[in-house]
């Protein structure tokens, strides 16, 4: 019988907001570190856009985009990683989980392994930091590359959002599956996410064809960020691939999400205890 049959859905939310809570509270016994960390975070972030910014002001457009519609694009990322370390900082320190021997804690209570992963992490720091960049670069074009903010419009950017956060998710799940073979996993996830979400900070128009069909296929950044600017920008593309392309980032991201989970499970076959 699985064990997280045990409890209904209900229960396992409450449950999942009480460990959010929990975490709150003990990050907030440090009020002052964990501010810096955030001011760290965003300031780190803010580099990048601020370099994104000095290659616009020189060449104005790239391949008919330009700075706020640059910076639109990158919101997208922002947003739905300040979502992702909130929901999903879990899978992103599995490997650390692994390694201190908590992961075994895990497997002798009475709930899906892949719930208490979730639940047992929020980090707070890295959600303002993160959060704060995208905001800002949100509030600062999203009226200025005209975009209408009607009903489907808010329906499709909530979907995004969400779509673009499950995707990340899986990314970072593919890491976090081959801890339980290698146990350290930090260089593959630094490999398998990072690096990819540098590529996808700027639109794919600009790449050859083996970067574009390797953030479309294999490592789907297009559909977190590319393709809904695509849309929300009414660029010249969309008339090509439809207006239903923001709603095929949730999909993309549940498809993902389960491939990568049922990797999971195998993996979870093999595991052996570290012997912490």
């Amino acid at each position: 019988m699985d064990k997280q049959k045990m409890f209904t859905i209900p229960e396992l939310t409450k449950l999942f907001f009480v460990h959010t809570k929990l975490i709150a509270k003990t990050t907030l016994e440090y009020k002052f570190h964990r501010s810096l960390i955030s001011v760290a975070i965003f300031c780190r972030e803010m580099i990048s856009i601020v370099t994104m910014y000095l290659i616009m002001i020189r060449f104005v457009s790239i391949k008919g985009w330009d700075m706020n519609e640059m910076l639109f694009l990158y919101s997208f990322l922002f947003i739905s990683y300040s979502l992702f370390v909130f929901v999903f900082a879990g899978i992103r320190d599995f490997d650390a989980m692994v390694q201190s021997g908590e992961l075994d804690r895990f497997l002798l209570r009475p709930l899906g392994l892949i719930y208490q992963v979730i639940a047992s992490r929020a980090d707070f720091s890295a959600t303002l930091g993160h959060g704060a960049v995208g905001v800002i670069l949100l509030i600062k074009t999203a009226g200025s590359v005209g975009i209408e903010w009607n009903l489907r419009n808010t329906l499709a950017y909530i979907a995004v959002i969400l779509g673009g956060t499950v995707i990340q998710a899986s990314l970072f799940m593919v890491s976090s599956c081959f801890s339980f073979w290698t146990v350290n996993t930090t260089n593959l996830r630094n490999l398998v996410f990072f690096n990819a979400r540098r590529f996808a900070a700027y639109p794919l128009s600009f790449y050859p064809g083996v970067i574009r069909y390797l953030l479309i296929f294999l490592l789907p950044f297009a559909f977190v960020n590319y393709f809904p600017s695509l849309y929300f920008l009414n660029k010249p593309e969309v008339s090509i691939l439809g207006g239903w392309i923001p709603y095929l980032t949730p999909v993309v991201g549940a498809v993902l999400f389960f491939l990568v989970y049922t990797f999971w499970k195998f993996g979870l076959k093999h595991y052996s205890s570290v012997g912490n």
